[in-house]
């Protein structure tokens, strides 16, 4: 059990004997039923960003080094699905999956007896709260070698109002002394029991805060707050799973990046990268790091191989001529794409079909083609959108729409290939210098560009990750060169470039 003993300057131990507990024991309360968010499942089993949110939950924990031990206690009626979640994520610290109580109370009762007797730190955590951080759990069990009971909370950005049985006001607190409590919560064992022992002679006892109990019921306990996050939400509301869901694309925009060169060779040495779109942009570039750090790379495109994205024999081919030279096909990435502005009513029909054909269908015959191969090697599939996912432009609508079906694509093909152990994932890039964006706007100011290298570095951290159905925002950063946009050559006139 690995533990930080520091605690701050103002810290006073509570008693003279120092606490000494055997284990921390995190318990995921996983009770909700999903009726506020209109669901015929159980919230924590919604799906965000390609998992359940059980799953994101949980796997918090499993990589703290703070948590010994993991208890889940799951709605009625859903018990198998969650211990099915635990045995296929490979979470070895939960010990028990089990059905929690009609209420809070009765929930906190059941997992205090599943903890057993002993000296152990508990900490309760609401299963819909996913994206509690690593810094909130260490501050929990941190803050027990000194307290016995712990809280998280925020500060309120509201004014709160309090009102009588009218709805009229009868005070408003001040602001600067109020907190919005979150969790975790973290206890002694042997104070969370006393605060409930003690409870249940009340016969009005009744809570939703764990805290609340030990504050009611053993009053002279203090109570340390640590300071939780904006992004800790609980879903509770429908706004709720966008915001979750947001949150998690912000989060995974920061894909952990290796930090030197060997880090690199041994993730990719040995295996085989399929690029379409590979001739020049975000692709080759992509192409040519993967090649760097030890990988076979297959770069396909229609102006140097004569490969049509869009067409399934020439995918299949392409893939089968990977798959013959290395005997394996662990990443495949979609660059391909082709911008025509204009008016929609302007386009003609050879236009638009073949906007739709390379943009859309493309990806989706080569994800089609790809499966079967990256099932072996439980690999990944990396597509590309564009910003105007979230908005359509104008002079470019079906540019835009074909690049919103590529996000829809990414979460739906994640989803559907989480049971074969395949990613999918897609890159949303700014503006970025590439031929097929210079030939759509001409000549653009280099400090407003970002340099498809770095996108290309950025899709190469993606593909060595765990990251599944996300959507990866990729931004200039401070300070970074200006990009030098590549200059279009007749071999582009098939307009077969990157997104960007």
């Amino acid at each position: 059990m690995t533990q930080d003993h520091t605690t701050g300057p103002d810290a006073a131990p509570e008693t003279p004997a120092p606490w000494r507990p055997s284990r921390t024991v995190a318990v995921v309360l996983a009770g909700g039923t999903g009726t506020r968010l209109g669901l015929g499942i159980p919230k924590q089993l919604l799906k965000i960003a390609g998992k359940p949110i059980i799953e994101h939950t949980l796997a918090v924990f499993e990589a703290a080094p703070e948590i010994d031990e993991i208890i889940v206690l799951m709605a009625t009626g859903h018990v198998e699905q969650a211990q099915q979640i635990v045995d296929k994520a490979g979470f070895r610290k939960v010990s028990k999956v089990i059905e929690g109580g009609d209420t809070r109370n009765a929930t906190t009762r059941i997992a205090l007896d599943a903890v057993g007797e002993g000296d152990v730190n508990i900490l309760f955590h609401d299963a819909v709260r996913p994206l509690v951080s690593a810094r909130i759990v260490r501050e929990c069990v941190n803050a027990l070698w000194t307290y016995s009971a712990v809280d998280v909370a925020i500060p309120s950005a509201d004014t709160i109002i309090q009102v009588d049985e009218n709805d009229c006001i009868t005070d408003i607190p001040v602001r600067s002394t109020l907190r919005r409590g979150q969790t975790p919560q973290a206890f002694r064992s042997g104070t969370i029991r006393e605060a409930y022992r003690r409870a249940e002679g009340d016969p009005h006892f009744a809570a939703t805060d764990d805290c609340g109990v030990v504050l009611r019921y053993l009053p002279g306990t203090p109570i340390k707050v640590i300071d939780g996050s904006d992004e800790n939400i609980k879903v509770t509301h429908p706004v709720d799973v966008h915001l979750a869901d947001k949150l998690f694309q912000l989060a995974a925009a920061q894909a952990p990046r290796l930090t030197d060169h060997r880090s690199y060779t041994e993730e990719l040495t040995g295996r085989t990268v399929v690029v379409f779109g590979g001739s020049y942009g975000i692709g080759h570039d992509l192409a040519e790091l993967a090649r760097r750090y030890g990988a076979q790379v297959f770069p396909f495109s229609r102006s140097s191989t004569g490969t049509h994205v869009e067409r399934a024999e020439d995918v299949q081919a392409a893939l089968k001529t990977a798959f013959e030279t290395t005997g394996r096909i662990d990443h495949v990435v979609v660059t391909a794409g082709i911008l025509e502005k204009g008016a929609l009513t302007d386009l003609d029909e050879e236009t638009m079909d073949r906007v739709l054909q390379v943009n859309f269908v493309g990806p989706v015959i080569v994800a089609r083609q790809s499966l079967p191969y990256l099932q072996q090697t439980k690999g990944q599939l990396l597509l590309y959108t564009s910003s105007s996912y979230t908005r359509g432009r104008a002079k470019y609508a079906l540019y835009s729409a074909t690049k919103a079906a590529l996000v829809n694509l990414t979460q739906a093909l994640s989803d559907e290939w989480a049971e074969f152990g395949v990613r999918v994932n897609c890159i949303n890039p700014e503006r970025t210098a590439t031929p097929m964006r210079t030939k759509a706007f001409g000549e653009e100011p280099e400090h407003t560009l970002l340099a498809a290298e770095a996108v290309a570095r950025s899709s190469l951290d993606v593909l060595i990750s765990d990251l599944t159905g996300q959507v990866i925002d990729v931004r200039r950063a401070p300070g970074e060169p200006a990009a030098v946009p590549a200059q279009p050559t007749a071999a582009d006139a098939d307009r077969l470039a990157n997104a960007g």
